[in-house]
C-alpha cells in the first residue's frame, strides 16, 4: 500500500526548511568535497527532521554521465559505488519524478528494488521518496526510511522533503544555468575569433591577390607592400590561433573504460564491444576528449543506423593515441556531419589533434580521432 502527500507547503514548513538548505550551503568549503559534505548534511537534516531512520540522495551526475548516490545517512555511502542506477532500480522513484510529489510505501519491499538494493531492506520498512524536480527537469531523488512499527509520515514530514528536494533540484538548475552561460561565452568568442579573421586576415589577403592579379610587371614598392602586407595577416592570423579554436571538453571523473560500459549498457541493442585489450590505453589527459568523442559516436550511430555491431578500440599507436569507433547498419547515402561532431573536431584540434569520420564501406561509418602525444 502507498501514501502520497500533495506538493504544498501550508504551515510554514517552507520556511525553516530553506534555512536549513541555506544553513547547510553556509557550512561547505570549496570543489566537490563541499558538494558531499552538503548532501550528506541535508540527509542527516533530513533523519533528524523527518523522524527517518536512514536517508539517502540519488541525482544524476553530468561530469561522470550516471546517475549516483551523492549523500546518505545511517548507511554507507561506498556500497553504491559501482552500483548501476536507473528509475527501475526503484519503481517508487519514477512515480515520484513523475508525478512531483512525496510518495511513502511500506510492508516487504524485496521485490520493488532492484537485487542489489534488496538486502538494504531485509525486513518491512516505511519508504519514503521526495523528488528532486524543478523547471520540468527531473534532478534526483531523496530516499528515507523507519521501522514499520513507527507511525506514518505526517503532512509536515511530506512537506518538509518536498520542500527540501525542490530547493536541492533549484540549485542544481542554477548550476546547470550557469554551465550554459559558460557555453554561450564560448560560442561568443569563437564568433568573434572568425570575425577578427576575416577582418584582419582575409581583407589583407584579397587585397594581395587583387594586386597580384593585375596585368604586367610589379613596381617595386608595390612588391614591398604585399611582402608586408602578408607578414601582418600572417602575424594576425599567428595572434589569433593562440585563442581557443572551439569548446574544450568537459572535465571527467569517470574513465574511457566505465565511460564504455555505461554506453553498452544505455543502448543495449547496438552490439557495443571494446576491442582493445589495454586497460590503461587512454592517457589521462586525453580522457575528456576521448570519451567526449566516443558518446558522440555513439549518439551518432544510434540516430542515424541501425548497427547490430559497434567496435571500439582505443590506444597509442606509433607515438599517437588512436580511436577508432565502427559501425554497421549504415544505409542509403550516408549522414551529412552534424553539429555534434563538428564540435568534436574542433575539440580534437585544441588539443593538438583531428577527428576524421565518414562512411567506410557500403554499410560501416568510421571515426577515428588521433592525437600526437609528447
Amino acid at each position: 500500500m502507498s501514501a502520497a502527500a500533495p506538493a504544498g507547503d501550508p504551515s510554514g514548513v517552507g520556511i525553516s526548511a530553506l534555512e536549513l538548505f541555506v544553513e547547510l550551503l553556509a557550512r561547505g568549503g570549496d570543489g566537490a568535497s563541499a558538494a558531499d559534505h552538503f548532501y550528506d548534511g541535508l540527509c542527516e537534516a533530513i533523519c533528524r527532521l523527518a523522524h527517518m531512520r536512514r536517508a539517502v540522495i540519488f541525482r544524476y551526475d553530468g561530469a561522470r554521465r550516471r546517475v549516483r548516490a551523492v549523500g546518505a545517512h545511517g548507511l554507507e555511502l561506498e556500497r553504491f559505488a559501482e552500483a548501476y542506477v536507473t528509475v527501475e532500480s526503484a519503481p517508487i522513484t519514477a512515480r515520484a519524478l513523475r508525478e512531483d510529489r512525496v510518495l511513502e510505501v511500506l510492508g516487504d519491499l524485496r521485490d520493488q528494488i532492484a537485487p542489489e538494493f534488496s538486502a538494504l531492506f531485509e525486513r518491512p520498512v516505511r519508504l519514503v521518496c521526495a523528488p528532486m524536480v524543478a523547471a520540468d527537469r527531473q534532478i534526483g531523488v531523496i530516499l528515507a526510511d523507519r521501522p514499520l512499527s513507527d507511525p506514518p509520515t505526517t503532512a509536515a514530514e511530506r512537506d518538509l522533503l518536498w520542500t527540501l528536494g525542490k530547493a536541492a533540484a533549484l540549485a542544481s538548475v542554477a548550476g546547470i544555468v550557469a554551465t550554459q552561460a559558460e557555453n554561450a561565452r564560448q560560442l561568443e568568442q569563437r564568433l568573434n575569433l572568425a570575425r577578427e579573421i576575416h577582418e584582419g586576415v582575409i581583407q589583407r589577403l584579397f587585397g594581395v591577390s587583387m594586386a597580384l592579379d593585375g596585368e604586367g610587371d610589379l613596381p617595386a614598392a608595390s612588391r614591398a607592400r604585399c611582402t608586408h602586407e602578408v607578414q601582418v595577416a600572417l602575424s594576425d592570423l599567428r595572434a589569433a590561433l593562440k585563442r581557443p579554436l572551439g569548446r574544450a571538453p568537459r572535465s571527467t571523473k569517470t574513465t574511457f573504460v566505465a565511460e564504455v560500459e555505461r554506453l553498452t549498457r544505455a543502448y543495449p541493442d547496438l552490439g557495443i564491444v571494446l576491442e582493445s585489450d589495454e586497460q590503461d590505453q587512454v592517457p589521462a589527459e586525453l580522457e575528456p576528449l576521448a570519451q567526449s568523442v566516443l558518446s558522440e559516436a555513439i549518439l551518432n550511430a544510434s540516430k542515424h543506423a541501425r548497427p547490430s555491431h559497434v567496435s571500439v578500440c582505443a590506444g597509442r599507436r606509433d607515438g599517437a593515441f588512436v580511436l577508432e569507433v565502427l559501425n554497421d547498419g549504415v544505409s542509403g547515402e550516408p549522414h551529412g556531419a552534424g553539429i555534434g561532431l563538428r564540435l568534436a573536431a574542433l575539440e580534437a584540434l585544441q588539443s593538438g589533434g583531428v577527428l576524421e569520420f565518414g562512411k567506410r564501406d557500403r554499410d560501416t561509418w568510421q571515426l577515428r580521432l588521433m592525437v600526437p602525444l609528447p
